[in-house]
């Protein structure tokens, strides 16, 4: 028999090697999914109910895109001018809506394969790029604008500027005029803290800060030759009060700047259900989705029957309709996107290549008879979990034929009918 002092310092010991074992297995547990799991992926994109808001920047945004040319001296936006170009020919509505094209983010690098992007609109009969360059969320970046510019070939091109309904509180972006960074913050409307994710929120035109960026960022843009102009959601952006609106004073700026520069621009709204004709005709135009069904469809009625049943419910415009379109100087509709499942880009994409084919040839009939524009789809975002064709990225599509969709032949030669 082995003596007590053995036994209980044997016990001892195999207590404390099982408690250090334990302890050992935990912290290699730890450091593994700290330090060195890979990252996912998808980690920064909150998992949100297919109807509500898509609240954060995804992956079809490039926060850092790839440069299309060497820099030989990087030189920063506090010091340098952008030079004023050459203003281009006036835009011609007519042509906006026959041959207008929703090239959503190309001059701010969307989608990950910016060179495809170019050759995409090089290979293209568009003649307008709506929303070429986009700021959701994100100040616009100039340089990267200009660069990608100087690479389109096609002479006479419109480029259309998104003023999104979505700020980045937290962004840094330098303000010449004053010698500061613009404070976004104090752009806000008030209880609109955080509506599209932390650190977000919806401006406000009667900020006065807020006037002073979309002046400044509409300024640049002229400067490179930016003939269109598109305030998102724009019942967020400005008051609900149309008697104390703040449009007409921007609307009036933004002309003078163009004047005083020699160009010629025009200006639009995403006006949804907004039907007081005094207050649409301050716009050139107005611009929403067509509803599109899974067959190909649309509906006829005011308001899409997705969300909309009877009285009281929640109208998404279909802007066409007579409610709107007679009270507006020119309507212009497309494939819609809102980062939901079911939105227009989504049953769009889901559908076969000769579908969309079929789809796009009758809309564009349809709608341009009725001298409303039918914008083609060459750039454009998607639901994380659409499925269906895409482009480079899963959430972006491109018509190019380098990728799934490769839509771009019939969008040409649909166009090039329409001269």
């Amino acid at each position: 028999m082995l003596p007590l002092y053995y036994q209980q310092n044997h016990r001892l010991f195999i207590r404390n090697l099982l408690w250090l074992l334990v302890g050992g297995l935990t912290l290699a547990v730890f450091l593994y999914f700290m330090v060195f799991r890979p990252p996912n992926p998808e980690g920064n994109i909150p998992q949100v109910d297919q109807e509500e808001n898509t609240s954060t920047l995804s992956d079809w945004v490039d926060t850092q895109p790839p440069s299309v040319e060497k820099e030989q001296k990087e030189v920063s936006v506090k010091e340098k001018e952008y030079p004023v170009l050459p203003p281009p020919p006036p835009p011609v509505m007519e042509k906006m809506k026959t041959r207008g094209c929703v090239a959503d983010g190309f001059l701010s690098g969307y989608g990950g394969d910016i060179n495809s992007s170019i050759a995409l609109i090089n290979r293209s009969q568009c003649y307008y790029l709506h929303r070429a360059l986009e700021t959701w969320l994100q100040p616009p970046d100039f340089k990267l604008a200009r660069k990608i510019m100087n690479k389109v070939t096609k002479p006479n091109t419109v480029y259309g500027m998104f003023i999104a309904e979505a700020i980045d509180t937290n962004a840094n972006y330098y303000y010449p005029d004053e010698g500061r960074d613009f404070d976004f913050d104090a752009m806000c409307r008030t209880g609109s803290k955080n509506y599209w994710g932390e650190h977000t929120c919806k401006p406000s035109l009667e900020r006065e800060e807020y006037r002073k960026y979309v002046k400044f960022i509409t300024d640049e843009a002229m400067s490179m030759g930016i003939q269109s102009f598109l305030f998102g959601q724009v019942f967020y952006q400005d008051s609900s009060d149309h008697e104390a609106t703040q449009m007409p004073e921007v609307l009036r700026g933004m002309q003078e700047h163009a004047e005083y520069l020699g160009l010629k621009i025009v200006v639009g709204a995403q006006t949804n259900d907004i039907d007081d004709g005094s207050y649409l005709r301050l716009f050139d135009y107005i611009e929403g989705g067509v509803g599109l069904g899974s067959d190909g469809s649309i509906e006829s009625g005011e308001c899409f029957s997705r969300w909309w049943n009877k009285p009281g419910d929640w109208c998404w415009a279909l802007l066409w309709h007579s409610r709107f379109s007679e009270k507006a100087n020119n309507v212009l509709v497309h494939f819609d996107w809102s980062g939901k499942l079911g939105d227009d880009m989504s049953v769009f994409t889901r559908m076969d290549r000769h579908e969309r084919a079929t789809t796009l040839k009758r809309l564009h009939a349809y709608f341009t008879s009725r001298q409303v524009g039918f914008l083609m789809p060459m750039l454009a975002t998607l639901h994380r979990d659409n499925g269906g064709c895409s482009g480079l990225k899963k959430r972006f599509y491109s018509a190019s034929r380098k990728y799934s969709c490769e839509d771009e032949d019939i969008i040409n030669d649909i166009m090039s009918r329409a001269r």
